[in-house]
């Protein structure tokens, strides 16, 4: 193992920096590493890209897997591709979509790896009927507490398997995942488009269209007020097949290669751009520039499903304070509650322009998965707003008293007693953690806060 390098490390929200010694290895340096653990533990780190403090181990270390695209190993018989946990969605997007395959599940950017999507157990815009991502793995190495290694999947090592699927990286590290992909004949997407007036009219459409089609998302204006709450624009697609491509994207079928279109520079001003009043006017101009109704358009995969990737380091524009994601499930059967948190967000004043509304199906075995049946709202909000903290833990009661519960990699700000209320089975997890790590080898800041260690 390389030398550590003392380091500070924050999420993709910029806020709780914590100091730690970083250290890179390959797979091979993996059990090493292990072993240089001290009190307050190890802990793998990705891209960086869950929000809060899930990829931090203030005081202890560290540690980066390089991998690259070489560690992408597709059989295009069975439908399966080996991958390291270290490379990137945009990396295995870039081997497999050419080649006739699509992720099964994909968050809203495609700068995550594979180990940190298995450890967030990430959900899409097709939860309703694909599931989450640790539905689709065949099976998972990883370097437990003792340095060992070991295979683990949904028939072998299945207590395990579950555990580390939506474990946060505290059972151990993956060095690589076997995933069952989805076949595709092009790499475009058929997507339908619709305003819809109010949160009503939103929960009605989607309870009533989503089981018909594989992806649906809706953005929410969350600064609209009276009877215009909850107004929305609602996006639904497939893959989209040979014949319904014109002549000119037929061309290509498959090509692929998103870009990055533009950059925010790091001289933002320190409390950022994002207020009440610029939000509000990016809302009424999105909401505008949304057809009433649009029927079968022809995107590419980056348009629809990492549209933000088009911009790199948007989280610049919230500046020094940085932003807190707020993401939380309520069951279905409880839209009043869903109504109820809209209400507040939209009084308070809060601004948001990045609010999205989706419908979860069936949870998985997985005891920390996030997912549940029910509806999953997700938002952004600048870090540091007067009675920010007020606001959410207020929201987090709405949320908790409906038998819903928050999402790890979104979070900054909550609480044990949360995690306790809204993870009933986290008993169960940490008996299963203790049989592979009984001395705490895996820590993380965010297990440290909310009692997971």
């Amino acid at each position: 193992m390389s030398n550590p390098s003392r380091a500070r490390l924050w999420g993709w929200g910029h806020t709780k920096p914590t100091m730690a010694e970083e250290v890179s290895v390959d797979r091979a340096g993996v059990a090493g590493a292990v072993k240089e653990a001290g009190e307050r533990g190890i802990l793998a780190r990705g891209l960086g890209r869950s929000y809060g403090d899930a990829a931090q181990n203030g005081g202890g270390l560290v540690l980066h897997l390089t991998s690259d695209a070489s560690e992408v190993v597709l059989n295009p018989t069975t439908g399966f591709v080996t991958v390291g946990a270290g490379v990137s969605i945009d990396q295995l997007l870039r081997v497999i979509v050419p080649r006739g395959f699509f992720i099964p599940v994909t968050p809203g950017t495609r700068f995550v790896t594979i180990g940190g999507a298995i450890a967030s157990d990430i959900h899409g815009k097709n939860h309703h009927v694909d599931g989450s991502i640790g539905n689709h793995i065949e099976s998972i190495t990883m370097v437990l507490a003792d340095g060992s290694t070991t295979v683990i999947g949904p028939r072998h090592n299945p207590a395990l398997f579950w555990a580390t699927v939506g474990g946060m990286g505290l059972t151990g590290v993956m060095l690589d995942a076997s995933i069952r992909l989805l076949p595709v004949e092009t790499s475009r997407m058929r997507v339908d488009t619709s305003r819809l007036a109010d949160l009503d009219d939103l929960m009605a459409s989607m309870s009533q269209g989503d089981d018909d089609v594989r992806y649906s998302v809706a953005w929410i204006d969350l600064v609209a007020k009276g009877r215009h709450l909850g107004r929305s624009v609602l996006s639904r697609g497939d893959h989209a097949t040979l014949d319904e491509l014109d002549a000119r994207q037929g061309v290509a079928p498959l090509a692929y290669g998103p870009r990055q279109l533009a950059s925010v520079p790091p001289l933002v001003p320190a409390m950022g751009v994002l207020n009440h009043a610029t939000v509000a006017a990016f809302n009424e101009f999105w909401f505008r520039k949304a057809p009433s109704h649009r029927v079968g358009e022809i995107q590419g995969i980056g348009a629809f499903f990492h549209p933000l990737d088009f911009v790199g380091a948007w989280n610049r524009l919230y500046g020094t304070r940085g932003m807190v994601q707020y993401q939380f499930v309520v069951p279905f059967g409880e839209e009043q509650a869903m109504r109820t948190v809209v209400e507040r967000l939209s009084a308070s004043g809060a601004a948001s322009f990045l609010a999205v509304l989706k419908r979860f199906g069936a949870a998985n075995p997985a005891p920390l998965s996030f997912p549940r049946a029910g509806w999953t709202l997700a938002l952004d909000l600048p870090g540091g707003s007067r009675g920010l903290d007020d606001l959410l833990h207020g929201l987090d009661r709405v949320v908790l008293d409906a038998g819903g519960r928050h999402y790890f990699a979104k979070d900054a700000h909550m609480t044990h007693e949360a995690v306790r209320r809204g993870y009933p089975r986290l008993e169960e997890w940490k008996a299963i953690r203790d049989q592979v790590d009984a001395h705490r080898v895996w820590q993380s800041d965010l297990a440290r806060r909310l009692g997971l260690i």
